[in-house]
């Protein structure tokens, strides 16, 4: 027998072997069978391991506040550990947890007696007020992410619209681009930049959208960072961009990069800058994007603040086209800017709502940021 061929019956049998591996529920015994079909819950035990040797599971098993006298009530760890197999499993509804109830080797991963029932589950949860949840996920979740708020870092803000579909506490019909009509939730969600480490999120009533709601989740976040942990830099969309928002972060000294809507003044602003002859020349990291600086004060600022200018060559063509005399269809044709026919008026599907501000002219596309 060959050297190559020993080598690989050498590695099969070492695959064949059972690893030992350190759960919630004791050490397990993991062995691999090529023969037989996957299971998708076939990695839970290496990601309890995990659990394990850290303590984030224990930790978060220890502060929760849910407490029972009887005897015949179910454990915490059984509580806990069917939320989160569910939640690992990807079920999005308490019924789903029925497909749960005959798996015990999880249960035993976990270090359960059993997983409970749907209705077990949903009143242990409903037990707990909004303020205990608070209290008792709010440090788990930011100590997952505390390690990677050593180095400089950007938050990013969001607010999500989500449908919602049967009774549930904070529906309300506003504005839904995906369901119009449908009532809905407001997410407004606080993450890490590039690693979508999410810091905290805030569930609102669907008519509590606006960037007034997601003001206070902010300020709440930045208060629980040391200086030393604290943004270089708060991002976020157009919606952000008001005075309210905006004289807060500068009354704690934070940085922030916020897009402004397409107001009248902001159209005078991107007018005054085609020009001007000092915009930079863009680098190979920069895709093309030049930029100038200049300072605008809004209706309702208070004060000048200082906005960066972008633009970049567009990519399709904005003169006149025509087709050649011999091909189907060869009458003149007239190019349009983006968002309007080639009558000039609005096509259909199109809203009137002012969009970031972005105007096209002389084959530019420009974009105006408040720093």
């Amino acid at each position: 027998m060959g050297e190559a061929k020993r080598r690989q019956l050498a590695l099969q049998a070492q695959a064949l072997e059972a690893m030992a591996v350190d759960t919630p529920g004791g050490r397990i015994h993991v062995q691999w069978d090529h023969g037989a079909s996957a299971t998708p819950n076939a990695q839970l035990a290496f990601f309890a391991e995990f659990l394990t040797t850290t303590g984030v599971y224990d930790s978060w098993l220890d502060s929760c506040p849910l407490s029972y006298t009887s005897p015949n009530a179910p454990s915490k760890r059984d509580v806990l550990g069917t939320w989160l197999l569910a939640i690992l499993a990807g079920h999005n509804r308490y019924a789903h947890i029925t497909a749960l109830r005959g798996d015990a080797v999880s249960a035993q991963i976990l270090g359960m007696k059993k997983i409970i029932s749907e209705d077990a589950l949903r009143r242990s949860l409903s037990r707990m007020s909004a303020q205990q949840s608070q209290e008792w996920l709010g440090p788990q979740l930011m100590g997952s992410v505390q390690a990677a708020l050593s180095t400089p870092w950007i938050l990013d803000i969001d607010t999500t619209i989500k449908p919602l579909y049967g009774k549930q506490s904070g529906a309300q019909v506003s504005y839904n681009p995906h369901k119009p009509g449908r009532p809905s939730h407001a997410l407004h969600t606080y993450w890490v930049g590039s690693l979508r480490l999410v810091l905290d999120v805030v569930v609102s009533p669907g008519k509590e959208h606006s960037a007034a709601k997601a003001r206070p989740g902010l300020i709440g976040v930045l208060d629980k960072l040391t200086p030393e942990q604290r943004p270089a830099l708060v991002r976020g969309d157009c919606g952000f961009g008001n005075e309210p928002f905006i004289a807060e972060l500068e009354d704690r000294a934070q940085p922030y990069l916020f897009k402004l809507r397409q107001s009248a003044g902001v159209k005078k602003l991107l007018t005054r800058q085609f020009a001007r002859d000092d915009w930079s020349t863009p680098g190979p990291s920069d895709q093309g994007w030049s930029a100038v600086e200049d300072t605008l004060k809004l209706s309702g600022w208070d004060k000048s603040r200082r906005v960066v200018v972008l633009r970049r060559a567009v990519k399709t063509d904005l003169a006149l086209s025509r087709k050649a005399k011999n091909e189907p269809g060869a009458q003149g044709r007239r190019a349009a800017p983006r968002g309007q026919s080639r009558s000039g008026a609005q096509p259909q599907g199109t809203s009137n709502r002012r969009r970031p501000a972005t105007l096209e002219r002389m084959g530019r596309t420009d974009r105006v940021a408040d720093a």
